[in-house]
């Protein structure tokens, strides 16, 4: 009897601890909607960008992206900025039919007057980093701007990002992603739906708060004395640019959120492109983590800042925790009865849950959705939020895989997430390439998983623990749908 209550209690304790880091992550969360509300009430005008335009390299790295490089080139020659002041290097490691396209283009657009130039690797050492590195020798602009394949900035971005170069301490603009294809179906909607957390609550609360912010790889500029002076790119972590971000502002640059100057991108149509993009920003993160938070520790960055930038740069490990509780709750189901203790203390957790569900609601109603009537966006938002919550948890398998990986030094190859140039319902992805076409050793696990909850769901009814029920539910559809998808999204005709 001893040892069930021994057991009971470590199975407790690997339920709670993960759960107090998931509040206190939740609460800062809110501190940041908290300056991002203060901040909007002070806003300032947009300065306007006054003299001769500074030059400006504008990169473009990619790597396979057939179908989507000649409208990313159609689109940046229409930038509303003098021909004569900004130059296009596309850096092309494609090992496909994107080289022939691209070398197109850039022929169609050099006889245009266009200085614009196909820069191509041997190898692909060091991934996006290292095409960014390399491409520095070539590189004759004051000021480097960078678009992945799949974004279409407006045409007065680099009049709106220019002006705040003015300020001498500005080492980075970043601007918001916008996104072409939200609404191509729930996967799309709910990418959009946690992105806009982070382009609106986090990045301007931060920036509100005097913490440290990240430049997000696309869709913003770099004074070039800045990525010279914090080191250059490096590509030790699969997330170059939060990395870079990160050394840039020990170094004492600024970067500056632009909330309202949006650049429109592709989401991942198919789940598997989208595990992969996750697993890159998490395992990076975590990499990112580990390399910069002994010297974040020892700077004179003040306290509340390093508690911040701690937070951010683990804020992949939440993923971890909630891998944690959701396999120990089924086990605390049955063995909770036992203990002495009430599950009325666990309400004090729910604390974390109204504080994130007002973070998202004034990002996407608030802020990022289109408007419409308040009482139709809150019908939508009531619909998403629990369903967002279900495939989070459904992703957290995959997605702890990656933080652990990340914190142990495990490493991986940069896998770039496919892009189809698909806006539309009507747009069709069955005869698109890229498609992943072999089950993963994480996938067959998911599928376990959802087994796994689902008898816990079960069980929780049985054993009359009704406090785990809905958990239980959501945890056994989130891992029920998203290896149905990853399965479903592998048998995509190319």
């Amino acid at each position: 009897m001893q040892t069930i209550q021994i057991i009971s209690y470590i199975v407790l304790a690997l339920y709670v601890l993960p759960l107090c880091y998931i509040t206190i992550y939740c609460l800062l969360q809110f501190q940041l909607l908290v300056k991002y509300r203060r901040n909007k009430k002070l806003e300032v005008e947009t300065p306007i960008l006054n003299g001769k335009r500074p030059f400006v390299t504008i990169q473009l790295p990619i790597y396979n992206e057939q179908y989507v490089v000649n409208r990313l080139i159609d689109n940046i020659t229409q930038l509303n900025y003098p021909k004569e002041r900004f130059e296009i290097h596309v850096l092309d490691d494609s090992t496909d039919e994107t080289v022939e396209l691209v070398a197109a283009k850039v022929r169609e657009y050099e006889k245009k007057g266009f200085n614009i130039q196909h820069i191509r690797r041997t190898d692909r050492t060091g991934y996006k980093a290292g095409a960014l590195k390399d491409a520095m020798q070539y590189a004759k602009g004051e000021f480097i701007a960078i678009f992945d394949a799949d974004f279409l900035p407006k045409s007065s971005f680099l009049i709106d990002t220019m002006a705040h170069f003015q300020n001498p301490e500005v080492g980075v603009v970043q601007t918001r992603w916008e996104h072409l294809n939200q609404d191509y179906s729930i996967l799309t909607e709910l990418q959009a739906f946690q992105l806009n957390v982070h382009f609106t609550i986090e990045q301007r609360g931060r920036m509100a708060g005097n913490y440290l912010l990240q430049f997000n790889g696309t869709a913003g500029v770099w004074r070039r004395d800045t990525i010279d002076s914090a080191g250059g790119w490096e590509a030790d972590t699969l997330t170059e640019d939060l990395d870079l971000s990160y050394r840039a502002q020990l170094k004492g640059w600024e970067i500056v959120y632009l909330e309202d100057i949006v650049s429109p991108a592709e989401l991942p149509v198919e789940i598997n492109g989208l595990k992969s993009q996750q697993f890159r920003w998490m395992k990076g993160g975590a990499e990112t983590a580990k390399k910069m938070l002994p010297t974040i520790w020892k700077s004179k960055l003040a306290l509340n800042q390093k508690i911040h930038a701690s937070v951010h740069l683990l804020g992949s490990s939440v993923f971890l925790c909630v891998f944690c509780i959701g396999v120990f709750s089924v086990p605390l189901a049955f063995l909770i009865g036992g203990m002495d203790i009430s599950l009325n203390y666990f309400w004090v957790f729910l604390i974390s849950l109204l504080a994130i569900i007002q973070v998202y609601y004034v990002a996407n109603v608030g802020k990022a959705w289109p408007k419409e009537s308040r009482l139709k966006m809150l019908i939508k938002f009531i619909f998403l939020f629990p369903i967002f919550l279900s495939l989070s948890m459904g992703l957290s398998l995959h997605n702890s895989i990656a933080v652990i990986q990340g914190l142990i030094g495990k490493k991986s190859a940069f896998i770039r997430t496919p892009k189809f140039n698909i806006k539309k319902i009507t747009d069709k992805l069955s005869t698109q390439s890229y498609i992943q076409k072999k089950i993963s050793k994480t996938t067959i696990l998911e599928g376990l998983l959802a087994v796994y909850f689902i008898l816990g769901l079960v069980g929780s009814i049985y054993a009359e623990s009704y406090s785990f029920v809905l958990f239980h539910a959501l945890l056994a559809l989130g891992y029920s749908t998203i290896f149905i998808l990853s399965i479903k999204h592998l048998s995509i005709k190319s």
